[in-house]
């Protein structure tokens, strides 16, 4: 037994080290040869940068930064000027080769290079007692605009292979900062589409609201001090300084509160069906984009009409949420659909041309920010017909990376 027990040890530690080495030799042949090392080593180094540079380019994002793009130019020093040519880093930061000289001379050529919008290389500097045998200036431009300058020192004459890597890289760095100005403004138009949709809410519906509890203040002082608290919470939440994102349960929970106002002013005229799976409520939508679809079904379906119900559905559809708003209101022509004004949602009222246009123009801000969000398949989709009511439907998906409350 001690002989076959030895014989199935010995095998089984043989089997080990085989599946020990095929791991190692596997390993070895995803990054094996030099050239793979250094398109490993590149693309690592470059992806450090950027991450560094995502919030644009700053003091503290080019201390962050420059360690990598030293690496990458293979510099032995390197510094980042902003648009002014004012010094954000420069790198080592502690290293004697950073005397009084090298400074003023890439401050020189960082100048020179934005200035004229080009590569700037200048040979010995600081003068032939130093060790710094060149300084290249090559600029940052985003688009057409200069956004900054990239200043590489080297203790050697360059030759085209580091001519061109700083070139790459420079080239790399602005395209990183373009980036991050992109999502800036994209940030800040979201910020305005929320500005636009809150100056959108209805003046003719606050004055309404308004007189609806003036007369009940005489006739039912309780009725009144419940409505005044739901238009305090209504406005603090639709005027609130939060992000532009919110859960779908705080939204219905402010469509409640307008519907609650609403069902003031016209009575057992309005009815209100309400479906909402569980599962959805924390699904995160733009903010204030449920508020321009109700507010047209009772503003352009039913006011028309003299009342009718809304029926708001959020349902679960795997890895999406699929919210809808439906009115038993006077419908309109599906041709105007068909010709792209997602915003003909109804008839023209008794109210004025400007103020319906705005409502309607709420809509198609949700429509934008659903598209920019989540991407085109995200849209408004709306479904009506002249007398039959309108259905106007988003879906969402439950979780999208990047996008929180």
């Amino acid at each position: 037994m001690s002989g076959q027990l030895a014989v199935v040890l010995a095998v089984t530690i043989m089997a080990m080290v085989a599946v020990a080495l095929a791991v190692v030799l596997r390993t070895r042949r995803v990054v094996a040869t030099p050239s793979e090392l250094a398109v490993h080593f590149a693309l690592q180094t470059a992806a450090q940068a950027a991450r560094s540079l995502r919030s644009g380019l700053s003091a503290a994002s080019a201390r962050d930064a420059l360690p990598h793009l030293r690496a990458l130019t293979e510099g032995q020093a390197v510094a980042l000027y902003d648009e002014r040519g004012t010094l954000l880093a420069h790198e080592p930061a502690d290293d004697p080769l950073w005397d009084d000289d090298l400074v003023d001379a890439a401050a020189r050529a960082a100048e020179s290079a934005e200035a004229e919008q080009r590569r700037v290389l200048v040979n010995d500097p600081c003068g032939e007692m130093s060790l710094v045998r060149a300084v290249l200036a090559q600029p940052l431009i985003a688009g057409d605009t200069g956004v900054g300058v990239l200043v590489v020192a080297t203790t050697r004459r360059p030759g085209p292979g580091m001519l061109g890597a700083v070139a790459e890289v420079a080239r790399y760095v602005s395209s990183q900062i373009e980036l991050a100005d992109l999502e800036t403004s994209r940030a800040r138009l979201d910020r305005a589409e929320v500005l636009a949709l809150r100056a959108q809410i209805s003046p003719h519906f606050i004055y309404n609201a308004l007189n609806t509890i003036a007369s009940f203040v005489r006739t039912d002082p309780n009725r009144a001090r419940e409505l005044i608290l739901d238009f305090a919470d209504f406005t603090r939440y639709s005027f609130r300084a939060a992000g532009e994102y919110t859960l779908l349960a705080d939204e219905l929970r402010n469509i409640d509160r307008y519907l609650t106002l609403e069902r003031a002013r016209f009575g057992t005229a309005l009815n209100v069906k309400l479906q909402v799976a569980p599962e959805v409520l924390n699904v995160v939508v733009p903010f204030l984009a449920l508020q321009p679809l109700v507010e047209n079904a009772v503003r352009h379906g039913l006011a028309a009409k003299g009342g009718g119900t809304i029926t708001i559905i959020a349902r679960d559809e795997g890895t999406d949420c699929v919210i809808t708003v439906e009115d038993d209101g006077v419908g309109m022509d599906p041709e105007l659909l068909r010709s792209g004004d997602i915003d003909a949602l109804g008839p023209d009222d008794d109210k004025p041309t400007g103020e319906s246009h705005g409502a309607r123009v709420g809509l198609t801000n949700v429509d934008h920010r659903l598209r920019a969000a989540f991407g085109n398949d995200y849209g408004l989709v709306v479904e009506t017909g002249i007398g039959a009511g309108t259905r106007v439907g988003m879906r969402v998906p439950k979780f999208r990376a990047g996008i929180r409350a």
